[in-house]
């Protein structure tokens, strides 16, 4: 047979075949005078058993080692592998389908599915406008990702609706353009500071933010004279959480 020919018998494709034959998997048939490959009914059987092989989910160098033990115990080993593989991807797939379940049963809000505490605490925040206020959602949204806020959503849920703490969002959002030596820097912190409840202070790790890094990145996140302000704010809050 010619290479056309056992590829259409076992049903693989003529490039899949030179492939085997380069990587090792099947060997070389002899040639005939004229140069063409002289496949027999034994080179068939062998290309049948790699295709149904890989069929199965073996890579190639596994086909390899079964194919080496000829009474076919590393086959049964390979096998058992796959199987206890397929059923890992089953166990993770199906927890994965649980928590999306669970976001699509829970609160949807304008920053993504967000756990029920959060999306309780900004629903209780009033509508605006102000920039500051909408990126103090999305700084919770972070938190929320890798976790450890809700005693921090439970603390804030009395304070989100305090018109007195929107005045503050605002006072932040005027230091936009502001320089960083601007006089008003210093009394906002202070009263940012004075709004935070102790029950957020209580709430705050000891060892400083939840997610490594996260302090830099959230003054990356403000303008300079704004950013001056959260830094004064964030070390005044670790003063008194270590105290």
């Amino acid at each position: 047979m010619r290479i056309g020919e056992i590829a259409e018998l076992v049903g693989v494709t003529s490039r899949a075949i030179r492939h085997y034959h380069h990587v090792g998997l099947l060997p070389e048939p002899a040639r005939r005078a004229n140069g063409y490959r002289a496949y027999t009914v034994r080179d068939a059987v062998l290309l049948a058993r790699i295709r149904r092989l890989t069929e199965v989910g073996l890579s190639l160098d596994e086909v390899r080692d079964v194919l080496a033990d000829d009474e076919g115990r590393e086959l049964a080993v390979v096998l058992g592998e796959i199987d206890a593989d397929l059923a890992r991807q089953e166990a993770g797939i199906r927890d994965r389908r649980r928590r999306l379940a669970q976001l699509l049963d829970g609160p949807l809000t304008a920053e993504g599915p967000v756990s029920p505490l959060l999306a309780e605490l900004l629903g209780t925040i009033p509508p605006t406008a102000s920039p500051s206020a909408a990126k103090d959602r999305e700084h919770l949204a972070l938190l929320d990702t890798v976790g450890g806020g809700e005693r921090i959503y439970a603390a804030l849920t009395p304070l989100a609706a305090d018109p007195a703490v929107l005045a503050l969002y605002e006072r932040l959002d005027e230091l936009e353009t502001a320089p960083v030596d601007d006089p008003r820097i210093e009394p906002l912190a202070e009263a940012l500071v004075a709004a935070v409840p102790d029950e957020v202070l209580a709430a705050i790790p000891a060892d400083g933010p939840v997610i490594e890094g996260f302090g830099d990145a959230l003054l990356a996140d403000f303008a300079p004279a704004q950013s001056e302000v959260v830094r004064r704010v964030m070390q005044a809050l670790m003063r008194g959480r270590t105290r």
